[in-house]
């Protein structure tokens, strides 16, 4: 795609529909000629230079990319309308296109077609009793905070168990949300151990239990078919935060050595309640994430009285099933176009994962056969950990080796950009037994490898960490 002019037709086309409406003279409190904007310009653009470079291989860092060029035109596009998908009103195409976009996620994960019914009159929406609901959200922490809000409310006094390596936010929002956090420990490859949960589950204190298929440090996958069952035998209800990880479903059971077990993938579909953020392997720019609720009348918990909105139409509002208000209409129209021509299926943007976690395979063979380096753990997704070889093989001797190869890594004269983990002294120990434990923990190296073009460069960054660590 040809950036430049994509962005130039936005522009004209936008502007053919605004002539449509007839002339009118722009205020002149609005107005700044090109010469001061030049100067402000120049200034903005050498003050965005104060970035790493996140588009480039050579960047292998933390969980950032830039949008697909076809994101970039659709929100653009958009945003220069700036419609606004609370209320049918605010944003009527925009909104049609949310829940196109929205359905397809849902179609994705085995849900079924998201409604497009009328409100009912004076309570909750009403929907058909097949059809999940669901919408976007400005980011995956608050699409998980909306699903911990109907967690709550569906069992009022009861707490949400999550993984001990779950995302943060799940910890935050129970806070936020006054529900007691019971974080479960992990097992030996960073999934929440059945046992524990077990034992929780035992207590009745627990209401939900957050499955991450997913994790933002390792990538590692709940067993969301082992659970599903223990949660039912409870009574408990089971909400899948597939923030980062959720597009993999389209690799599951796939041929090759991207394929993925499907068993917990295929399992999603029994969850009660989901989390996706396209603004992750969706190529969308932030903030773009998504909740989806399989029955469709935990609804009636969002209801509230707007009297100057949802006038327009008897559809149904995405304001009347959201937490948010205002929501930037543009993300869903970024969404809606990206979904057009890379569809969320095993040919679209299935093909763009495979390459990541190709990628994050292959790195893990080259470390695994190197003297330099050693593997923390063989990578689930695209995420690969690592860490330096040092002797002795002590916990203070790896933390200072892996700092020494992240600061060393981005101001060499070939650099590239890292990221740590610090893992405890269990985790290390249950992985690497031979370590010897001078420390409560250690950081070790983190490769985020979700551009499919690090599927090419794999080899550059091993050689690269391998002389880096020789130095170190």
């Amino acid at each position: 795609m040809d950036l430049q002019h994509w962005l130039g037709r936005a522009t004209h086309a936008i502007q053919d529909w605004a002539d449509t409406f007839g002339p009118y003279r722009p205020h002149p409190s609005l107005q700044v000629d090109d010469d001061r904007f030049g100067a402000v310009f120049e200034e903005f653009t050498a003050r965005l230079a104060d970035n790493y470079p996140f588009f480039h291989p050579h960047y292998a860092g933390q969980m950032l990319k830039p949008p697909h060029p076809a994101a970039v035109v659709g929100h653009l596009t958009a945003m220069l309308i700036n419609p606004n998908n609370h209320a049918l009103d605010g944003g009527p195409a925009t909104a049609a296109m949310e829940r196109e976009a929205v359905a397809r996620l849902a179609t994705m994960f085995g849900y079924d077609t998201l409604p497009h019914s009328p409100s009912g009159a004076g309570g909750a929406p009403s929907r058909s009793d097949c059809a999940p609901l669901g919408h976007l959200t400005t980011s995956g922490t608050i699409a998980n905070l909306e699903a911990l809000f109907v967690a709550r409310e569906l069992h009022p006094g009861r707490g949400i168990a999550h993984s001990a390596d779950a995302h943060y936010t799940h910890g935050r929002m129970c806070h936020v949300l006054g529900l007691t956090s019971h974080p479960v420990r992990t097992d030996d490859r960073g999934r929440m151990d059945l046992d524990a949960l077990e034992d929780v589950l035992r207590t009745g204190e627990v209401g939900t239990v957050v499955l991450t298929t997913g994790t933002t440090g390792l990538g590692a996958v709940d067993p969301v078919h082992e659970v599903l069952p223990m949660a039912e035998r409870h009574g408990v209800r089971v909400h899948v935060d597939a923030a980062y990880g959720g597009f993999f479903t389209l690799l599951a059971g796939a041929e090759g050595p991207e394929g993925l077990p499907p068993e917990p993938w295929r399992a999603i579909a029994g969850a009660d309640s989901i989390v996706v953020d396209p603004h992750k392997h969706g190529l969308q720019p932030y903030g773009c994430g998504a909740v989806l609720f399989r029955d469709p009348e935990v609804g009636r918990f969002y209801l509230h009285d707007s009297p100057y909105t949802y006038f327009t139409s008897t559809e149904l509002h995405l304001g009347e099933i959201s937490l948010e208000c205002s929501r930037a209409g543009a993300s869903a129209a970024a969404l809606w176009l990206t979904f057009q021509l890379l569809p969320p299926t095993p040919d679209g943007l299935g093909r763009v994962l495979a390459a990541g976690r190709r990628a994050a395979l292959r790195w893990a063979g080259l470390i695994e056969a190197s003297d330099a380096l050693e593997l923390y753990q063989r990578p689930e997704l695209d995420i690969v950990t690592y860490f330096p070889a040092v002797a002795p093989a002590t916990l203070t001797g790896i933390d200072a080796a892996s700092a020494r190869i992240l600061a060393d890594g981005m101001t060499g004269p070939d650099p590239v950009f890292l990221s740590t983990l610090r893992a405890d002294h269990e985790s290390f120990a249950a992985r690497h037994p031979e370590t010897f434990a001078d420390a409560d923990g250690a950081r070790i190296l983190r490769s985020v490898l979700m551009k499919p073009e690090s599927e090419d460069h794999v080899e550059h960054l091993h050689n690269r960490l391998e002389q880096l660590a020789g130095c170190a």
